[in-house]
């Protein structure tokens, strides 16, 4: 990790990941679900002297989104989001910010991501995989030997599947079939809680342990 800086900052009532990388060539970077307080984001992108680029979404739900439009209002930064969550943006429903008081709608993201692009900033590169389940365009982010899973993989649990465009047993199929395979190092940062290791998941995660 010494060839990118990484911040992680928890924002928003719901103490949402949000993550922070950065090039320390170009001094370019990308924020991962600015989920709320931008002001917070934007402080921490200023003490590493860093400069946004991307804002990446790994699916469209309410606590992920929230700090998009400040962020958006820095000129040149772009908006990435998976292809099948990206009508998510734009209606409050779908996103469940209506549900919380606050309807939240957005623009039209400026990229929209399928499994296997890259994502970078500068010399830092992540590769997107698709991994539907908590909703139906839901990603994780690996690269850098690092995995931000959203809300696919959590610490010892995984997201919901209650919401609309959930289900339990795609979610199951894309923890088998594309973090399973990921190297025992691989170092998860997850969209709620705290950090781990896709070695220490493999076998401490019930999600990952049982054959559902």
């Amino acid at each position: 990790m010494g060839r990118l800086v990484l911040d992680a900052l928890m924002v928003g009532a719901l103490q949402t990941n949000c993550y922070i990388l950065g090039c320390p060539e170009t001094r370019e970077a990308l924020v991962i679900d600015p989920g709320a307080e931008a002001e917070l984001i934007v402080g921490a992108l200023d003490k590493h002297g860093l400069k946004l680029k991307t804002v990446v979404l790994t699916h469209g739900h309410a606590d992920h989104i929230g700090a998009c439009g400040e962020l958006r209002r820095v000129p040149g930064v772009t908006l990435a989001v998976h292809r099948e969550d990206a009508p998510l943006l734009s209606d409050a429903h779908r996103n469940l910010t209506a549900y919380i008081g606050s309807p939240l709608t957005l623009p039209a993201a400026e990229r929209l991501l399928g499994d296997g692009d890259r994502v970078e900033c500068g010399t830092v590169g992540l590769t997107v995989l698709h991994t539907p389940g908590h909703t139906r365009g839901s990603i994780c982010l690996h690269g850098e030997g690092l995995l931000f899973s959203g809300d696919t993989l959590f610490a010892g649990a995984v997201g919901r599947t209650d919401f609309p465009g959930g289900d339990f047993k795609t979610l199951i199929a894309s923890l088998k079939n594309r973090l399973m395979p990921l190297p025992d190092d691989t170092v998860v940062y997850p969209g709620h809680g705290p950090a781990s290791t896709m070695g220490i998941e493999k076998e401490e995660n019930p999600y990952l342990t049982t054959d559902w």
